[in-house]
């Protein structure tokens, strides 16, 4: 038992301590700390007070005081200057030295209605041509008041939106805003999860390869036992991926949680996390990747040369995508059959099950009976796999995947 806890420390410690788990983990909590902050940064980076200066020809002038005075009720930051007696080349000219953003040209199609067309060196800023559209839309709606002669109490009714109230009849469904809430929370975890198990199912079969093209494996196997190898690299390497993820998840807690009650995190909920559904997040994290992790190790184990891990990897690879493009299905419709039935499958549950906890209140035996599947999945796989390591281990040359399982049984037999 020595041996496994040596083994065990020393797939920790050695990861923990490699350049690549420090950089990687910095990296990522500075993304997340930006990313939480980013519209601080970016009012820092534009200046709060700074305004977006818009040239307007004016072809009657009759156009730009109310657009001028409807961007203000709007609170823009579009700062608009006159500029009719101006020509298109010299605005051109102007555009191109930055003294304007772009320019306007207001005009009046046939039925006297506002029109506008808007210039600039680059169109992409769609947020500033979206607030010169609704301001010319609300003058247009204005116009169209005045000629049919509407006051303005029912000119609030023209413009009021019709308003659908969403009711939830069951007891312990979510409201629509926890629904949203909820919808942004598992987004960003699921993506967690999904790239951890990438990673760390992907670094069990690579050190599997590199101690057998090493020829480390043949020292190994002789004084400790292929399967106390196995799920020494298995835990100790997953316990690295759990201090990661608890480490993101910290920086993430801290980010969000000090963010302002109008920010775009507190909006979404990010600023106050369910304290279940982070449980619920590890739990899902810690199950799927020893599901995962167990058949990186086996099929780690059939390879002698790094260059085949990819290869060999692939069918699992591709099983990790497809549960997490189901679970982005899932985020929108949580209640499909094709979503509730694949969360019941081992490969699908960790993501698919951990969408309908955080999307819907699903009964506890549905959530009791994924957890159980995939313990039952993991020890199945654990003593199959423990099966394959201890011949695989002693497999050498070129992989050929199916005919090398078969040898690696054969081989575990006579150990």
């Amino acid at each position: 038992m020595n041996s496994f806890w040596l083994m065990l420390s020393q797939s920790y410690l050695n990861k923990f301590k490699t350049k690549s788990f420090i950089l990687t983990t910095l990296i990522v909590a500075i993304i997340i700390m930006v990313g939480a902050n980013f519209e601080k940064i970016v009012d820092m980076f534009e200046g709060e007070d700074e305004q977006t200066k818009i040239a307007v020809i004016d072809e009657r002038g009759t156009l730009f005081q109310p657009l001028k005075q409807q961007l203000t009720a709007q609170n823009s930051d579009i700062q608009l200057i006159e500029a009719t007696k101006q020509t298109e080349a010299q605005l051109t000219k102007d555009v191109e030295q930055e003294k304007y953003e772009g320019y306007i040209l207001l005009k009046r199609d046939a039925q006297g209605l506002p029109t506008a067309t808007y210039k600039a060196l680059s169109v992409a800023n769609s947020e500033l041509v979206n607030e010169i559209s609704q301001a010319l839309q609300m003058i247009k709606g204005q116009e169209m008041a005045n000629k049919l002669k509407l006051s303005k109490e029912e000119m609030a009714l023209w413009n009021a939106p019709v308003d659908v109230e969403k009711v939830a009849l069951a007891k312990e469904a979510k409201s629509e805003e926890e629904m949203m809430q909820a919808q942004a929370l598992v987004y960003i975890l699921l993506f967690f999860i999904y790239l951890s198990v990438i990673i760390y199912a992907n670094m069990i079969a690579s050190e599997v390869a590199i101690e057998k093209s090493s020829r480390v494996m043949e020292i190994l196997i002789s004084s400790v036992s292929p399967v106390k190898q196995m799920f020494a690299k298995i835990i100790g390497i997953g316990l690295l991926g759990l201090t990661q993820m608890v480490i993101w998840l910290g920086v993430a807690y801290y980010a969000f949680s000090s963010q302002s009650e109008d920010s775009v995190a507190s909006v979404l909920g990010l600023t106050s996390v369910s304290a279940s559904l982070l449980i619920y997040a590890i739990v899902f994290f810690i199950l799927g990747y020893f599901l995962y992790a167990t058949i990186a190790a086996l099929l780690g184990s059939l390879v002698s040369r790094l260059e085949d891990v990819q290869q060999m990897m692939m069918p699992l690879t591709f099983s990790v995508m497809i549960a997490f493009f189901m679970s982005m299905y899932g985020l929108g419709n949580p209640e499909s059959p094709v979503i509730t039935i694949s969360s019941f499958i081992p490969f699908f549950t960790p993501m698919i099950m951990f969408v309908r906890v955080g999307m819907l209140n699903i009964p506890m035996w549905e959530v009791a009976t994924g957890i159980g599947i995939l313990l039952v999945s993991i020890l199945i796989l654990g003593v199959i796999g423990a099966r394959i390591y201890r011949g695989g281990v002693l497999i050498y040359g070129k992989s050929s995947s199916l005919k090398d399982l078969k040898k690696a049984i054969q081989l575990s037999k006579h150990q």
